[in-house]
């Protein structure tokens, strides 16, 4: 290893620091040797203490608008450098954490870039209790999926701040098959005011042939003001093939509730083989309201995405490492001026994804 203790500690990059005498070198160098070891006695003595893995992902893609390239959003880009650490801390305590290198810090704030991190005490066989930084339980596939495993998403999920501070309660019924999950959370829109919350039921169901994910959701988005969703989400799989079909509907005072203001995104995805999947998928977010409510799909946005893709797994019997390429047009009106979909676009995306666990 040249040099490199077991935890990856260069030793002698460490002996070399300017200014140090030998002694106290040699005796920073024990303590880290010694913590190297009781960290290894953790690990040998309960190895569900830490689990550690590391995901990374980069892209190439070309983007254009009615024929004219996006120049800042082309070329070669580094989607996400992630690292998750997960593990049980004694009988009912478990814990996880997600923390996004590549995302940046606003307001000095390291918990920005932080996706999740929490503690679950599962009191009994029905009940497990969680707080600190969670993803907010709004229901729907797309939502629901890790980020680096999507290629294009709707403009609703593009906008949605999806990770924060709060507490939740979750009971387990019918064997296991169903839960339904209760949370109270800082709201995904407190950028707009201090002391705001969201409020959320959620059904998480799994039926043979067919899972659910549906919520109803009360967020602020202004002190005292709220924007109501209800969000359906849903799962089919039979053999090699999966259809994804969220339906969601939004709605504040004042305006009319159903398919005024909403959004379906839907992915068929089929295994040609066990190394080899394709896709296709289609996204439609619409806003034909004059509320400012929903600050995710503005006022006056009707906006369609199609496209579909291939993913290759070039590693027999193996899915850390993954091949991918894909495509997408869309047409319609989008409202945002600065939104991530916009009328006559037209992106194509190659890349890959490795996923190592380190620990």
């Amino acid at each position: 290893m040249g040099g490199l203790n077991p935890f990856g500690f260069n030793l002698k990059m460490f002996n070399n620091l300017g200014g140090i005498s030998p002694a106290l070198t040699m005796k920073k160098t024990i303590i880290l040797l010694l913590a190297t070891g009781l960290c290894h006695a953790a690990v040998a003595q309960n190895d569900k203490l830490i689990n550690l893995k590391g995901e990374v992902r980069v892209d190439y893609q070309r983007d254009y608008i009615d024929g004219d390239a996006l120049k800042p959003d082309c070329g070669f880009k580094g989607k996400y450098v992630n690292f998750q650490l997960d593990g049980t801390i004694a009988k009912g305590f478990t814990y996880s954490y997600r923390q996004r290198l590549n995302k940046a810090h606003a307001d000095q704030s390291f918990f920005d870039a932080t996706d999740w991190a929490y503690l679950n005490y599962q009191a009994d066989e029905h009940w497990t209790l969680s707080g600190g930084k969670q993803v907010v339980a709004i229901g729907g596939y797309e939502y629901d999926r890790a980020p680096i495993d999507l290629y294009y998403c709707s403009e609703f999920w593009n906008n949605i701040p999806c990770y924060e501070l709060g507490v939740s309660a979750t009971y387990a019924f019918n064997g296991g098959k169903d839960r339904v999950m209760g949370q109270v959370c800082e709201s995904p829109f407190r950028q707009q005011g201090e002391d705001m919350y969201g409020y959320s039921m959620m059904w998480m169901g799994s039926h043979g042939l067919l899972n659910t994910l549906y919520s109803a959701n009360a967020f602020e988005y202004a002190p005292g003001k709220f924007i109501y969703y209800l969000a359906l989400g849903h799962e089919l799989t039979w053999g090699g093939t999966r259809l994804q079909l969220d339906l969601m509907n939004r709605a504040s005072k004042g305006q009319t509730f159903f398919l005024k203001d909403c959004s379906v995104m839907a992915e068929l995805r089929h295994g040609v083989s066990k190394q080899c999947d394709v896709t296709l998928k289609m996204t439609y977010d619409v806003n034909k309201t004059n509320s400012v409510a929903d600050q995710c799909v503005l006022p006056h946005t009707e906006i369609t995405r199609v496209g579909g893709g291939v993913e290759y797994y070039p590693i027999k019997n193996s899915r850390e490492v993954r091949l991918h390429a894909n495509a997408y047009y869309s047409w319609g009106k989008n409202g945002n001026a600065n939104g991530t979909t916009q009328p006559k676009q037209t992106m194509v995306n190659l890349g890959a994804t490795w996923k190592v666990k380190i620990i």
